[in-house]
C-alpha cells in the first residue's frame, strides 16, 4: 500500500466493530463535499476500502481496449467504464469494463444485467484475483476477466458458485480471449496498440 492510502486509512479500531455505510450515504457524503467526486474508492460490505492509483500501463490498456471494443458493438450492447457498479445497498465497486444491455440503461445495470465484467489490474492484482473475484461471484457475475496490465495475462472467470467461479483459466497475451455471450468482442491483446 502507497504511502498516501496509508494516511488515509487506520487500523484504531480493530478487533472492535466499525459502523457501517451505504452506497446512498457515500453518494450524499459526495454531494456535500466530504468526499471529492474522482476519490478511488470502494464500498464493501459497508466499510469505505480506498483503491490504489492507477499506473500508466493501466490506462495504456484501457484505452486500447476502448478503441478496439467500441465499433464492435453491436445490436443492444454497450459498455461503461470504471463506473460505480451497485451491487447492493452497501456495496459498490469500480470495474474497469462492465458490458450490459443498451435497453436496461446505466440505471438498470445490475448483476443479472451485467454480461462482462472486466478488472485491469498493475499494483492491485492480488486484490483483484482474491477478494474482488469472490465478491464478484457471490453477486453472480457470469464472467470477469482480471487482466495483468503489465504482463497482459488475462485471468477468466466463469461459472461462479457461492464458493468461488468454478472455472478459471489463465490466459498468455497471444491467446484469442471470446466472451462467452459476447463472442463479437474477441480480442488478442498482444495485437492491441500499447503506447
Amino acid at each position: 500500500m502507497n504511502r498516501h492510502l496509508r494516511e488515509m486509512t487506520t487500523n484504531a479500531a480493530e478487533g472492535l466493530l466499525r459502523r457501517r455505510f451505504t452506497v446512498a450515504e457515500l453518494e450524499r457524503m459526495t454531494e456535500a463535499g466530504i468526499l471529492e467526486e474522482d476519490e478511488r474508492i470502494e464500498l464493501i460490505g459497508g466499510e469505505i476500502v480506498p483503491m490504489s492509483p492507477k499506473g500508466n500501463q493501466h490506462e495504456v490498456l484501457k484505452a486500447a481496449l476502448t478503441h478496439h471494443w467500441s465499433p464492435k458493438l453491436q445490436g443492444d450492447l454497450t459498455f461503461v467504464t470504471e463506473t460505480t457498479f451497485r451491487l447492493t445497498a452497501d456495496t459498490y465497486l469500480e470495474p474497469d469494463f462492465v458490458f450490459y444491455p443498451k435497453s436496461s440503461g446505466i440505471r438498470g445495470l445490475s448483476a443479472a444485467t451485467a454480461k462482462l465484467v472486466v478488472e485491469i489490474a498493475d499494483s492491485s492484482l492480488g486484490y483483484d484475483l482474491g477478494r474482488k473475484s469472490t465478491l464478484y461471484t457471490g453477486f453472480g457475475i457470469a464472467e470477469l476477466w482480471v487482466v495483468d496490465a503489465v504482463k497482459l495475462v488475462t485471468h477468466i472467470h466463469r461459472e461462479p458458485r457461492s464458493e468461488g467461479y468454478s472455472s478459471v483459466v489463465e490466459c498468455a497475451p497471444n491467446v484469442r480471449l471470446v466472451p462467452q455471450a459476447l463472442p463479437g468482442l474477441a480480442v488478442i491483446l498482444a495485437q492491441l496498440e500499447l503506447h
